[in-house]
C-alpha cells in the first residue's frame, strides 16, 4: 500500500515538528510520523521538566541563604508539589495529545509509528509507504546512551527520563556524568535531601567547557554535600536487589539506593533505513550540508546532525530547511556562536570556542575574565554570588570567538556575548559600549580591560 504526499517529516522531535508544522502551514500536504511522543525529549524528559526541579531546588537553596542577609527561614523540603507540576504543567502525565492537535491544527496528518526510510523519497510505516514528490526530513533525535559496563544490564538504573518521573526521591543516588544533564538532576535532588555522588571519567567536571566552569561547579556542589568523583569512570554495577554499588577504574566504590545514567546521547541510524538511501547506518549522525541536506530532496535536523543535542539547534536547523524546501532566501547554517547554558546553579553559560578549541585551530588566542562578587550587581547579591566572566578573543581579528558567563543569571548575561561573537562585533567597540550600573554583565567590560 502506497500514498503520494508532499513532505513526510519522520520524527516529531522540536526540529521535525516545526518543520512539519511550518510546511503544512503554507499548504503543502505534509505526513508527519512519530512512534514516541510528539515534541521529543524537550517538553516531556529534558529542558521543560528538569527546569522545574531547578527552579524549586533553587529556591530551596535561596531560602537557607536567609540567615545573615534577611532574618532567619527554616526549610522543609517536599518533592510532592515538584513531581505534580511536571505531572500536570509540563508533560499532561506524559500524553502529547495537546502537540498532536496543534500538528494536525496546521494542516498535517499526524501518523503514530516507527517509520522507516525505505528508498529515495520513500518512508514505510506499519505497511504503508508514503512516497514523498518534494522532500523527506528526518528528524528522529537521538536517545540516552547507556555504556556496556559490566553488571548494568538488567538492573534498575535510572536515565533522564526515568528521573523526571519519580513521584518519591530515593534516600541516595548516584549519577555516571558530569555533564548538563547529569549535574543538573544531581544538584536538585541534592538540596531536596538525597545523598548524591556524582562520577565523572574526565579530570573535571563540564568536560566539554572552559576548565574554570568544572572547577566552579565542584567547589559549589561541595557547598552542597555532593561528593564529586572525577577523573575515574566506572568499571562495574552490582545491584543486590535493594541498593547499587559501583565500583570505580581507581579502586574505590561508591553505592547508593539509585543509579542515574547520564553520560551522553546517541542516535540509532540504522533503525531508520539510512542505508536504503545511501547513507552509512553505523555512522553516529547524518552527514549534511549547510542546508541542512543529505541527499536528493533529502534533508535532516537536530540531533542526528550531530551539531549540539539543544532545542534552539533543531529549531534553527528547522527554518533554514523550511526555507530550502519552500525556495525561500535565507543564510546557510553557521555555527560559530553556539550557545548553551548549564542551568546548575550558578548557570554555566558559554557561547563559540573554548580557550582550549580557539588555540587548536592556532588563532592568536588572547583571553580576559571577572569574578561575579567582583561586579557591582555580584557584591551587591552576595550569597549564591558564585561564578565568572571569560572571554575568548581572536588578537588577529580583533574579535570574540568564543566567550562563557557563569553565575546566578549565566544564561542571561550569555546573551550579550552570544550577539558579539554572532555578529563578530570589534572588540575595541565592544570596550566603548556603555554598560547598565548595577549589573552583573557590566562585568564584561571589567573583563574586556583584562584582554589587554
Amino acid at each position: 500500500m502506497s500514498e503520494r504526499v508532499d513532505v513526510v517529516v519522520l520524527g516529531l522531535g522540536v526540529g521535525g515538528e516545526h518543520v512539519a508544522g511550518t510546511l503544512a502551514e503554507n499548504g503543502l500536504n505534509v505526513v508527519g510520523i512519530e512512534g514516541r511522543l510528539v515534541g521529543g525529549e524537550c517538553p516531556y524528559y529534558a529542558c521543560v521538566p528538569t527546569k522545574m526541579m531547578v527552579r524549586a531546588a533553587g529556591l530551596l537553596a535561596e531560602a537557607r541563604r536567609v540567615d545573615g542577609m534577611a532574618g532567619h527561614a527554616e526549610v522543609a523540603p517536599d518533592w510532592s508539589p515538584v513531581a505534580a507540576r511536571i505531572r500536570d504543567e509540563a508533560t499532561d502525565d506524559w500524553n502529547d495529545q495537546v502537540a498532536v492537535d496543534r500538528f494536525t491544527g496546521k494542516g498535517g496528518r499526524f501518523v503514530r509509528g516507527w517509520g522507516r526510510l525505505a528508498g529515495p523519497g520513500r518512508v514505510e510505516v506499519d505497511g504503508t509507504v508514503y512516497e514523498a514528490g518534494r522532500a523527506v526530513v528526518i528528524g528522529t533525535g537521538s536517545a540516552p546512551f547507556v555504556p556496556p559496563i559490566d553488571g548494568l544490564e538488567g538492573t534498575p538504573y535510572w536515565t533522564n527520563r526515568d528521573a523526571v518521573q519519580v513521584k518519591e526521591l530515593p534516600e541516595s543516588l548516584v549519577v555516571l556524568g558530569g555533564g548538563p544533564v547529569g549535574l543538573e538532576l544531581a544538584q536538585s535532588f541534592a538540596r531536596f535531601g538525597v545523598r548524591v555522588t556524582v562520577v565523572e571519567m574526565a579530570d573535571r567536571l563540564l568536560p566539554a567547557e572552559e576548565p574554570e566552569s568544572g572547577e566552579l561547579v565542584a567547589r559549589v556542589f561541595a557547598a552542597d554535600g555532593v561528593d564529586v568523583r572525577a577523573g575515574s569512570g566506572a568499571r562495574s554495577v552490582r545491584h543486590d536487589g535493594e541498593r547499587f554499588t559501583v565500583a570505580l577504574d581507581d579502586g574505590s566504590e561508591v553505592g547508593a539506593e539509585r543509579l542515574l545514567v547520564a553520560v551522553g546521547r546517541h542516535c540509532d541510524l540504522a533503525a531508520i533505513g539510512v542505508d536504503t538511501v545511501g547513507l552509512d547506518p553505523s555512522a553516529k549522525f547524518v552527514e549534511v550540508d549547510d542546508r541542512l541536506r543529505a541527499g536528493d530532496k533529502l534533508w535532516a535536523v537536530g540531533d542526528v546532525v550531530g551539531h549540539g543535542a539543544f532545542t534552539h539547534m533543531a529549531m534553527y536547523q528547522g527554518d533554514i530547511v523550511i526555507r530550502d524546501i519552500l525556495g525561500q532566501d535565507g543564510p546557510p547554517a553557521d555555527y560559530r556562536a553556539l550557545p548553551r547554558v548549564t542551568f546548575t546553579d550558578p548557570e554555566i553559560g558559554a557561547v563559540g570556542l573554548t580557550e582550549a578549541q580557539a588555540r587548536d585551530q592556532g588563532l592568536d588566542v588572547r583571553t580576559g575574565s571577572t569574578q561575579v562578587p567582583s561586579t557591582a550587581r555580584g557584591w551587591i547579591h552576595k550569597a549564591g554570588n558564585d561564578g565568572f566572566i571569560k572571554l575568548v578573543a581572536d588578537a588577529g581579528e580583533g574579535v570574540l570567538v568564543g566567550a562563557t558567563s557563569a553565575g546566578p543569571t549565566g544564561g542571561e548575561v550569555l546573551g550579550a556575548l552570544a550577539v558579539a561573537v554572532h555578529g563578530r562585533v570589534p572588540v575595541e567597540q565592544l570596550r566603548h559600549m556603555i554598560y547598565a550600573y548595577p549589573t552583573i554583565h557590566r562585568g564584561i567590560q571589567d573583563a574586556l580591560r583584562q584582554l589587554g
